[in-house]
């Protein structure tokens, strides 16, 4: 068959950064979208590295269990944003595009010896595409073409409160308790030249609302007087959404403009995956972090509505087999020269990262694309005459997806973020 158009990527690049989407990615139209990696300000240099990390002045929401080691005297506050381009390429054709979006924001502190606590709102999974491909429905000269239109947007997003205890030297416990809600739009439109030919177009709506909840716990194993090791580990339960998916097909005559509506409802469907990680830090003087995780999501599991025609019978059904379980695995980590040091380059932080993750999607029952991703920033000390505590965290992440006979997709994103630290439960003395 005979193509106009190998695949003309059409994307929406006039997003602002409080935009709802956090993507531009044609492959965020599968399963739940494409999945947020949820770093904070810290770690976003690392590629999301957090599972064995315990800091005094940063939020890792990632492991609940690291707010034990959180200031006594301090209230943290952070936000971040990114602004990102991406490059699509399938065969001879590239397509470029380009936005932003606000990230997240994260509160700690800690409320006792041993006891903290954390608050935010951050990401779970992204949607936004919108782009055709137009073909001749034969070989036949100036014949009939077809246009096939997709497009998509939305996510899930999460506001939660956790605490952390460090009920003895060496381990601490925490748990996030969050509420997951959001919607996801999709549709695909089918249009032909000839206008004696039907269009038809399947719209694909689904709104979650529903609770997630995240365990942890961090075990502190001493090396020498200067080092240790934090193992991390985190899990989060599979449970029911209970949301109600639809399908809504119209088939419509150009040139009478009739149209035939059919809608179809599936109650009471789709769940969250069981989600398990594990890692491991190295802390040297506080100087030197290095680390090493890696994220097991259980999606192979997961049952996933779809559309089809059965001997001219059209149905939408619960479907397994649509989704692939998720590993990831994620090395990086930090250099600062001296922390409590007088000069602005002592308190420097250099970060790096990188990470492999597999396909958690299918696309036609061949499994999406790997995702490889590079990272590397600073943390900058913010220096005043009444803080120095707070930091601008900055970094560059390269991110690559890519599958045999797909689009190769390669990204660029500009993370900032801005960690306020303040002193709001110090104690002055009146003289």
């Amino acid at each position: 068959m005979k193509k106009i158009s190998l695949l003309t990527l059409a994307f929406l690049t006039t997003m602002g950064l409080w935009a709802q989407s956090g993507t531009n990615s044609p492959y965020s139209q599968y399963g739940y979208g494409c999945l947020a990696e949820q770093p904070s300000g810290f770690n976003t240099a690392m590629n999301g590295l957090s599972q064995g990390f315990r800091l005094h002045n940063q939020v890792n929401y990632t492991n609940p269990a690291s707010y034990s080691a959180l200031d006594s005297l301090t209230f943290i506050f952070d936000v971040g944003a990114s602004g990102w381009m991406s490059n699509y390429k399938e065969g001879g054709v590239k397509k470029n595009a380009s936005s932003a979006n606000f990230e997240y924001a994260l509160g700690a502190f800690r409320v006792a010896k041993g006891v903290g606590v954390s608050f935010g709102l951050v990401p779970y999974s992204n949607v936004g595409y919108n782009y055709f491909n137009t073909q001749d429905v034969s070989e036949v000269e100036n014949s009939t073409t077809y246009t096939n239109t997709y497009s998509g947007d939305g996510g899930l997003h999460e506001v939660f409160l956790g605490a952390a205890w460090q009920p003895v030297k060496y381990v601490s416990i925490g748990a996030n308790i969050g509420y997951l809600w959001g919607d996801i739009n999709r549709s695909i439109i089918n249009s032909y030249s000839d206008a004696y030919v039907n269009t038809l177009s399947k719209t694909y709506y689904m709104e979650v609302n529903s609770y997630k909840l995240d365990l942890g716990a961090q075990f502190i194993v001493p090396v020498n007087r200067n080092s240790d090791i934090t193992i991390g580990v985190t899990f989060s339960p599979k449970h029911k959404l209970k949301t109600d998916p639809e399908c809504r097909v119209v088939s419509t005559n150009s040139s009478t403009g009739v149209s035939d509506t059919a809608l179809y409802v599936l109650n009471d469907v789709l769940d969250l995956p069981a989600s398990f990680a594990v890692g491991a830090t190295y802390n040297h003087r506080n100087k030197l972090r290095l680390g090493f995780d890696y994220q097991l999501q259980k999606f192979g599991d997961i049952e996933m509505p779809q559309y089809s025609v059965v001997n001219n019978v059209p149905q939408y059904s619960l479907v397994k087999g649509l989704l692939n379980d998720r590993s990831r695995y994620t090395f990086g980590g930090e250099y600062c020269r001296k922390e409590d040091g007088r000069r602005f380059v002592d308190k420097v932080r250099y970060r790096f990262g990188a990470s492999y993750a597999t396909p958690y999607i299918k696309i036609n029952g061949v499994d999406g694309p790997k995702e490889v991703s590079l990272s590397a920033g600073f943390g900058l000390p913010i220096i005043n005459n009444y803080n120095n505590r707070s930091m601008l965290n900055i970094s560059g992440q390269w991110t690559r997806r890519s599958a045999t006979g797909m689009i190769r997709e390669n990204e660029f994103r500009i993370n900032i973020g801005l960690t306020f630290n303040e002193k709001w439960f110090q104690k002055f003395k009146v003289q």
